[in-house]
């Protein structure tokens, strides 16, 4: 049994995509994606209350968020209802990950509280029970429950796990708020890159299609890109944005591009993780 329990700071880690291409679109109007996630150790971290009342209160609402729209709050209740569970619960959320980032910060949340929540309450659900309930609330919380460093693929659920080499991740972080659905709905959105087969795919390989449409919107995203690939000619913007990384095999070597960086723009350094923090729950 995990010694996790309603003492415990639960993290909910931020996401780089390594790769992101749109290789098609479904009847319904939902792209299919290929990308590969890793975890950083840059997290927003949780802590629960237990309540016998059977509400769900979010202790700490984000600015312009009503908590019945919080991810955070509809995971619980989607777990409630799922399992019937009557327990309630006070979520306090420390957010350390920029909303609109492209970092998965909200959809790590909402994962974290399905993780969590199932640990504390003792629902019993597994892990691709709790996959299906996360992607009701987006695409991007299965993996998050899944756990491992992974190759989507689909709608962002299916998974090929991949073993990726250790290394460190300079992010800046431009000071705008990128909205993922009008990236998706852009018309000059690239639709039909050619899919990588998974068991081929290396670090390195692919891009990211959001990229170009995110830049040309954003002008605060291509000027970050474009300061970062003075030193790293292969860094790409995470998710559709706003945050751009790059990757460097040594701390020091990324450090050295951090300590140049302009006083008008904001980053920082994390490591890449072998899987998440909650994988063994």
């Amino acid at each position: 049994m995990s010694a996790w329990n309603y003492d415990s700071s639960w993290p909910a880690p931020a996401k780089l995509n390594l790769f992101l291409h749109v290789v098609g679109r479904r009847a319904d109007g939902y792209h299919l994606l290929q990308t590969v996630f890793r975890f950083i150790d840059r997290a927003d971290s949780l802590r629960f209350e237990p309540r016998n009342d059977g509400r769900i209160v979010l202790a700490t609402p984000l600015p312009g968020v009503a908590p019945a729209s919080d991810l955070t709050v509809r995971a619980a209740g989607l777990l409630q209802e799922a399992s019937g569970c009557d327990q309630g619960v006070t979520i306090h959320l420390d957010k350390r990950l920029p909303m609109g980032g492209g970092l998965g910060g909200g959809s790590s949340d909402a994962a974290t509280v399905l993780l969590a929540l199932n640990h504390l309450w003792q629902t019993g659900l597994t892990r691709p029970a709790l996959q299906q309930l996360g992607l009701a609330l987006g695409a991007d919380v299965p993996v998050f429950i899944h756990g491992r460093n992974t190759f989507a693929e689909g709608v962002g659920e299916h998974f090929t796990d991949v073993a990726l080499p250790p290394a460190t991740y300079l992010v800046l972080m431009p000071p705008v708020n990128v909205s993922t659905a009008a990236i998706f709905t852009a018309p000059d959105l690239p639709r039909a890159t050619p899919p990588i087969a998974a068991a081929g795919w290396y670090p390195g390989q692919g891009g990211n299609d959001l990229q170009a449409v995110a830049c040309a919107r954003f002008p605060a995203v291509a000027e970050h890109l474009a300061w970062l690939q003075q030193f790293a000619p292969q860094a790409m913007m995470t998710g559709s944005g706003a945050c751009v990384f790059a990757s460097f095999a040594r701390r020091n070597e990324a450090a050295a591009v951090l300590a140049r960086l302009p006083a008008a723009m904001a980053g920082w350094l994390a490591d890449g993780l072998d899987e998440h923090p909650l994988a063994g729950i």
